[in-house]
């Protein structure tokens, strides 16, 4: 049984009905892929206790890009897309400074939101089924050997293992979060269903800039 089951307390049965969950957000001017690893810096007491929360009970968070808004202080108005993110690990090098590395997950698309008299937001979302394995097509070739020396490049600390430069899917989010592009840009390739889309608008991006060929 996965951790998704495990948090609605029943066995997979098929994929007739989305899966809804309640779950704390988090708010960033940052874009979280599935899979993807994020570094994060917690200090404001409503994300304190999220964390503590979520680390208690082995549950996620959402991250989702601010579409109005800043970080800290008032909640901010997320954008509907986001990701379910798992913390790996977490440091507290000073009394009431958490660093945390958290992993991307599914993507989930937000139902209904309130906040909470702390100032957290949660949401009841929608979990999204990532498309099925889609090998990368041949005339998108080229983005490989470029994502293979960035991950190289950038290291394992940033592009764990493993690796799945033959999955479109994997190769179009890496390249999402790794790209010097504006946060709104990869927030519309994060809502993107078609992993085959998500390439072909990468190689578009990338191929006047004479990195693929």
């Amino acid at each position: 049984m996965g951790w998704l089951e495990r948090l609605l307390g029943k066995e997979p049965a098929g994929q007739a009905t989305p899966e809804v969950l309640e779950i704390p957000l988090f708010p960033l001017h940052t874009v979280l892929f599935p899979g993807g690893v994020l570094p994060l810096k917690v200090f404001e007491q409503r994300y304190l206790d999220m964390a503590s929360d979520c680390m208690k009970n082995k549950r996620p968070f959402g991250v989702c890009l601010i579409a109005e808004g800043k970080e800290v202080g008032a909640p901010a108005a997320p954008h509907g897309v986001g990701t379910l993110a798992f913390i790996r690990q977490w440091d507290m090098p000073q009394l009431g400074i958490l660093h945390l590395t958290v992993a991307g997950d599914h993507r989930f698309r937000i139902l209904e939101r309130e906040t909470q008299a702390d100032g957290l937001l949660r949401a009841r979302v929608e979990v999204l089924e990532e498309a099925p394995f889609t090998p990368v097509p041949e005339g998108l070739a080229p983005l490989v050997p470029l994502l293979e020396q960035i991950a190289a490049d950038l290291g394992p600390e940033r592009l764990p293992p493993p690796h799945a430069f033959d999955d479109a899917s994997w190769v179009g989010y890496r390249l999402s979060e790794v790209m010097p592009v504006q946060p709104l840009a990869q927030q519309k390739l994060l809502e993107l269903e078609d992993p085959v889309s998500r390439l072909e608008i990468l190689y578009k991006y990338l191929a006047p800039k004479g990195l693929v060929s």
